[in-house]
C-alpha cells in the first residue's frame, strides 16, 4: 500500500493545526477521518508521526522529517494539475518585487521557485527592505509590487494591499516548560516568565500594541533580530515568546524541542499579502505574479490558509 493525497493532506493539516480538531474544522471533515487517515500512514510509515498530549498534537522527529516530503508532494501534484489561466510562455518581462524581512526567510522562496518554473520568460528582480523602504519604493514606482506583512502597512492612502494568509500568533516555550501542564495560558502568565523579544519587521511594536490593552508587561531579557536566535533561547529553557506559526519549527538548530501553546487573551495574527500603490497599471509579467499567488495560496496546504479572505486587486 502507498500513502493517498488525502492522507497527505489530512497529516499537513493536523501539523498545521497542532490539534485534530482545528484540522478536522479547518478541512470541514470528522475528527475520526483525521485520525483514521494519521493512523493509517503511521502503520505505512512504521513510525509516530505525532505525540499526543493535553493540549492536541505536535510532530515528531520522524514527523518533522516526513512534514518536508508531505508538502513537497502536494505543491508537485498541485502543480502538476493545475490549468494555466494564461499561456505561460506568451508572458515575458520583468518585475521589480519588494520582501519584508520575514516573507523572505519563512515564505516566499518556494512560491519563487514555482513561479520560476511557471513563468521561464519571467524575471524577478528581487529587493530585501523594511517597511518604510518598501512603502517609499512602492509610491515612487522604485517597485512594482511587494509581498510583506500587510497587518505592518502604514500609508494606506496611496498603498492597496491584499491579504492572503493570517497566520496566529501563540506562545513558544521549551519541551519541558510548566505552561505545557496549564489548561490555558494567559498573558498574565507570560508576563511571569523571562521573555525573548523579536525586533525584525517591527515585531516589538505589535507586541507592544497588544500588551498595553492589558495591565501586564513582557519580562523582556533580550532583545534579538534574529528568530533562530529566539528559536535556541527558548528551546534551551532561557524564556519564552508569542510568534507567529509562520516562522514556528519545531526544533531548533541543536535539535532541541520548540512547543507552541495558545494564549487566551487575544494576539492579532501576523498578515502576509500582497502590497501595490493605488491606481497603478501592470504588465502582463505583473499579472501573471498575482494570479499565480492567488491560485498558490488558495490550494497550497503546506500552510494553515482555512478561513483566510482572499480578494483579488484591480489590475
Amino acid at each position: 500500500m502507498e500513502p493517498s493525497l488525502r492522507q497527505i493532506r489530512y497529516f499537513l493539516a493536523a501539523a498545521n493545526a497542532g490539534q485534530i480538531s482545528r484540522a478536522a474544522m479547518d478541512l470541514n471533515v470528522s475528527q475520526s477521518a483525521i485520525t483514521t487517515a494519521i493512523k493509517s500512514l503511521e502503520d505505512l510509515i512504521g513510525a509516530r508521526l505525532f505525540e499526543r498530549h493535553a493540549g492536541g498534537v505536535s510532530l515528531t522527529y520522524e514527523g518533522n522529517l516526513f512534514l518536508e516530503h508531505a508538502r513537497h508532494i502536494i505543491e508537485s501534484v498541485e502543480e502538476a494539475v493545475r490549468i494555466p489561466r494564461r499561456i505561460r510562455d506568451d508572458v515575458k518581462g520583468s518585475i521589480n518585487l519588494a520582501l519584508s524581512y520575514t516573507i523572505s526567510g519563512y515564505f516566499f522562496p518556494p512560491f519563487l521557485a514555482r513561479f520560476s518554473r511557471a513563468f521561464p520568460n519571467v524575471k524577478i528582480n528581487l529587493s530585501e527592505a523594511d517597511r518604510p523602504t518598501i512603502e517609499e519604493g512602492l509610491v515612487t514606482n522604485g517597485f512594482d509590487l511587494s509581498v510583506m506583512l500587510t497587518s505592518n502597512i502604514v500609508n494606506h492612502e496611496e498603498l492597496a494591499h491584499d491579504t492572503l494568509w493570517r497566520s496566529r500568533r501563540r506562545l513558544w516555550v521549551d519541551a519541558h516548560h510548566k505552561y505545557l501542564q496549564k489548561p490555558s495560558v494567559s498573558l498574565q502568565d507570560v508576563a511571569e516568565e523571562p521573555y525573548i523579544m523579536l525586533t525584525v519587521d517591527e515585531a516589538s511594536n505589535t507586541a507592544q500594541r497588544y500588551w498595553n490593552r492589558t495591565p501586564y508587561r513582557p519580562n523582556t531579557i533580550f532583545r534579538t533580530s534574529s528568530v533562530e536566535a529566539v528559536r535556541s533561547m527558548v528551546a534551551n529553557g532561557m524564556g519564552v515568546s508569542i510568534l507567529s506559526d509562520m516562522v514556528h519549527r519545531p526544533w531548533s538548530l541543536e535539535g532541541r524541542r520548540v512547543e507552541v501553546i495558545e494564549v487566551l487573551d487575544e494576539i492579532p495574527t501576523m498578515d502576509v499579502g500582497l502590497v501595490w500603490h493605488n491606481g497603478r497599471s501592470y504588465s502582463e509579467a505583473t499579472k501573471a505574479f498575482i494570479d499565480f499567488m492567488h491560485l498558490g495560496m488558495g490550494t497550497d496546504q503546506s500552510h494553515n490558509f482555512a478561513g483566510t479572505e482572499i480578494r483579488a486587486p484591480v489590475v
